[in-house]
């Protein structure tokens, strides 16, 4: 057995028997991050410690009985640099930050060490400008492993590598637009944005109230079922993050395909897909109608509003002045006159924009937009019930570098459902006639993540990179 090509769920049933070793497994995974070192996927790798863990874990083997492990022990995994690993760093791209080293784990992190996880590394990240490529100043560009020329994606671009080329069994990464879902189609892998209030996303830097309910933390894997695995042991109401919902994740293993409604969403894009994308969502629904599934389109024009939804509500609840402060980290560099100046600019330009009467007008457009999002999230969950849609993630396969800046619409695929509260699933539906990933995005109504996962297994496929 390929330690680094099982899934996670059966790597740590493995390590458990005694079929291969927490030390083998972890040896693997971290010769693989170091064959795709060019690649750019780690920020500061973490092995000897990780080393020392997988020891830990078999002598632990040796003196416990099956039934007192915890479920994912043993398993290598990476966490994106922007969620805090206590001693790593979590710079987020920002100079100012380059020592610093977070003191304390995120609540996900401490959840998935207790379900018996091992952290190999941090994992490179777009920063300090969040976008949908990873170039980080402090750690480099990440490269697409399928094609180096192509991005990696963002702002999840290290996990997407490093889970691509079979260097962890999964990653914990965050969502604000599509920043796990867009790095994991690049990649050729699976990803979940989880239902609003799913799991807490404290930890994680940078956060402001403008983002909090639309930034999720969840998984990025290169095997549909350790999506399940990961969410189950990180999701849960925590006291650090208020107001989350007591959601209840079901298990995909009592879902059937059978009957299960399956829309393809129709006029509903505000950049339309290239062939190889909508010929491989349209492959996706004729492999679910022929396991019993039933089929139909569903039009959803007003899905094209997704910008201006994700604007609003952004623009709606953040304070720029206090967002950019803490950010920059503008308390830390008083003493530089210039810096100080430079950053308070646009501070004060958009206090300006703040001011009556232009905060009367962006307020009163920003709450019809905000109701307009609020009333299609509402009819799509009407609409599909306990069924999903098959949406295209982006309109094209992995871009080559820099290629995306000029080109925001594109994030509306996948930006549009963080801003809804719905659930979402990538899935990797194999390559296009270049050898690049094609995926599609399965989406459920709020609550029903295990119906989109169960979907992802049943028609998703990673085809691993050579490096």
């Amino acid at each position: 057995m390929d330690p680094t090509r099982v899934s996670g769920v059966a790597l740590a049933a493995a390590i458990k028997d005694g079929q291969v070793s927490a030390r083998d497994a972890v040896e693997a995974h971290i010769d693989q991050l170091k064959r795709g070192r060019s690649l750019g996927g780690v920020a500061k790798p973490r092995f000897d410690a990780a080393r020392a863990e997988a020891d830990a874990v078999d002598a632990r083997i040796a003196s416990a009985e099956p039934g007192e492990l915890p479920p994912l022990l043993g398993v290598p995994i990476t966490v994106k640099e922007l969620i805090a690993v206590a001693g790593m760093p979590q710079a987020g791209g920002f100079y100012h930050r380059r020592e610093f080293r977070a003191e304390a784990d995120a609540p996900i992190v401490a959840r998935i060490k207790e379900a018996g996880a091992i952290i190999l590394a941090v994992t490179n990240s777009a920063g300090p400008l969040f976008w949908v490529e990873t170039h980080n100043p402090l750690y480099g560009i990440a490269r697409n492993p399928y094609d180096p020329r192509r991005t990696a994606g963002g702002s999840s671009g290290g996990d997407g590598v490093a889970v691509s080329i079979g260097g962890a069994s999964f990653a914990l990464g965050s969502d604000l637009g599509g920043s796990l879902r867009i790095p994991a189609m690049f990649n050729g892998v699976f990803a979940h944005l989880p239902t609003a209030g799913l799991v807490p996303n404290t930890g994680h830097f940078p956060m402001t109230a403008g983002i909090r309910d639309a930034l999720q933390l969840g998984p990025i894997a290169h095997h549909a079922e350790d999506l399940y695995a990961a969410l189950k042991a990180i999701s849960g109401v925590h006291e650090s993050h208020p107001g989350m919902s007591d959601i209840q994740l079901g298990d995909p293993d009592d879902v059937s395909i059978t009957g299960l409604d399956v829309f393809v969403a129709v006029n509903s894009s505000a950049v339309a897909s290239t062939p190889d994308i909508e010929q491989a969502r349209l492959r996706a629904a004729e492999k679910l109608e022929s396991a019993g599934a039933n089929v139909s389109e569903l039009e959803l024009p007003r899905m094209r509003r997704a910008m201006g939804f994700a604007a609003a509500t952004i623009g709606g609840e953040m304070d720029f002045a206090a967002t950019l402060t803490e950010i920059v980290g503008l308390p830390a560099l008083r003493d530089r006159k210039l810096v100080h100046l430079l950053a308070s600019a646009p501070i004060a330009v958009l206090n300006l924009a703040e001011s009556a009467p232009a905060r009367r007008v962006r307020t009163n457009g920003a709450r019809r937009l905000i109701s307009a999002a609020h009333r299609e999230a509402d009819y799509i969950a009407e609409t599909i019930g306990d069924g999903v849609v098959l949406y295209p993630p982006f309109p094209r396969v992995a871009p080559k570098h820099f290629s995306t800046y000029l080109r925001p619409l594109a994030l509306a695929n996948t930006t549009v459902f963080n801003f809804l509260g719905l659930p979402a699933t990538q899935v990797p539906l194999g390559l296009n006639g270049d050898g690049l990933p094609v995926g599609v995005q399965v989406v459920g109504a709020p609550g029903n993540d295990h119906i989109c996962l169960r979907v992802a297994r049943e028609i998703g496929v990673w085809e691993p990179p050579t490096l």
